[in-house]
């Protein structure tokens, strides 16, 4: 069947190993969202500097092509609730890495008082107890569409095969 493949980073790392106050900016960010590692923050960050990419070029160039992805990125960013549905490509290069977590599955859930804190909404995802429409979402990190945001469930013990008595699957006397 083929070799299976290569995985490989989703982030670059800061350049710079020891600046204090990327440090502890990075640090408030994961009190703030309940991140459990720095390299959360870097794989968001990696993302939204993707989009920014992409726009620049987008409004350098001029042709029939740029028109096309620039409808992309546009309807795209306007599906992830990242941008609203009449801006334009500069309104791109106002991304922040805070605009792009708060769109995370996790912060979402917390936002819609599910849970009572980010690390418990974490909990409740990794655990398999928030549904978005009718998938179990196991990621944390899931980047929620606007479509999406208002089928954020959670899910009973009870749909989930769990007794009274907190164990899976029911009781089978005989």
């Amino acid at each position: 069947m083929g070799d299976p493949k290569k995985q490989r980073k989703k982030f670059s790392k800061p350049g710079h190993p020891w600046q204090k106050e990327r440090i502890e900016a990075e640090r408030g960010i994961l009190k703030q969202y309940g991140l459990r590692r720095k390299y959360e923050i870097w794989k968001m960050d990696s993302m939204l500097k993707k989009f920014l990419h992409r726009a620049k070029i987008i409004i350098g160039e001029r042709t029939s092509q740029s028109d096309m992805e620039k409808k992309q990125l546009l309807e795209r960013l306007h599906s992830l609730g990242l941008l609203k549905k009449d801006s334009k490509v500069e309104d791109v290069l106002n991304l922040t890495l805070k605009d792009v977590l708060e769109r995370r599955l996790q912060t979402l859930v917390c936002r819609k008082q599910m849970a009572k804190t980010m690390l418990q909404a974490r909990q409740f995802i990794t655990h398999e107890n928030v549904a978005v429409g009718n998938k179990k979402i196991t990621a944390p990190s899931y980047l929620v569409s606007i479509h999406e945001e208002p089928q954020i469930r959670l899910v009973s013990p009870i749909s989930i095969g769990i007794d009274d008595k907190g164990q899976k699957g029911g009781n089978l006397k005989s």
